[in-house]
């Protein structure tokens, strides 16, 4: 995973990533008792949710930082240390579930053969992340405040169509049986939300940079972005998200 969490910030601030991840529940259709791991975890809050719907939940995240947190929080439930592309199940689970996780991984091949691995015949993969287009006025704003700059913006997320990401699943055995593509327009809090947002998801291709510069950049995105993304007093974020529940063979 290619960005290093504020798990407090993430916590007070930016609650609606497990929000809405709660909706991807339904996709899940095993019975009570069976386990479920929670890929990327973060501070626990959907394992929580999965534990409580009757699922014997493991969480697992390559943060420490998160994972101290989740700890903290949900002191009853087991959480790992792990690589979403390495990490091994002594016993293999009847759902992987993960939430907005994906698009932070830069080898998806790794990352679903580990799955498929760690998935029993007939498990399921269910999960959200980051599609094609996803906050794509944002990632084109500083695109060009980086290029005014002579500096070259490179996005860090992976944001593929469903075109794109059913093969990949396919190769793994993993066969696909429910996929979507939508828009998801995402309000941010406080008036610096934007800003808040890039600072939170966005940190990699201002590595290097100085605050005064990344400052500079990060006003000059917002300014160009109010007429767009400033919406009835609140920041709003062009999410769109890809949707997946796949089966093993």
């Amino acid at each position: 995973m290619n960005i290093t969490w504020n798990a407090k910030e993430y916590k007070d601030h930016f609650s609606f990533v497990p929000s809405y991840g709660e909706d991807l529940f339904s996709l899940i259709d095993a019975p009570a008792g069976s386990r479920v791991v929670d890929l990327g975890c973060g501070n626990g809050a959907l394992t929580q949710k999965l534990a409580e719907r009757g699922f014997s939940v493991l969480g697992l995240d390559a943060s420490a930082e998160m994972l101290a947190l989740a700890k903290e929080l949900h002191p009853g439930l087991e959480f790992r240390l792990a690589d979403a592309t390495s990490f091994h199940l002594e016993e293999k689970a009847d759902v992987i579930f993960s939430n907005a996780v994906f698009h932070w991984i830069d080898d998806q091949k790794a990352l679903l053969r580990c799955i498929a691995d760690n998935l029993k015949p007939g498990g399921q993969l269910v999960c959200e992340f980051g599609g094609v287009g996803c906050a794509k006025s944002v990632h084109d704003a500083l695109s060009y405040g980086f290029a005014r700059r002579g500096l070259s913006y490179s996005m860090p997320f992976y944001f593929p169509t469903i075109g794109e990401y059913a093969p990949l699943l396919e190769e793994q055995d993993l066969r696909v049986c429910f996929a979507s593509l939508f828009d998801r327009p995402t309000p941010q809090e406080g008036p610096d939300g934007l800003i808040n947002w890039i600072r939170m998801f966005d940190q990699k291709p201002f590595s290097g940079i100085s605050d005064t510069l990344t400052q500079e950049i990060l006003k000059e995105a917002a300014s160009r972005l109010r007429p767009i993304l400033y919406q009835n007093g609140k920041w709003v974020v062009d999410y769109v998200r890809i949707r997946i529940k796949a089966v093993r063979l």
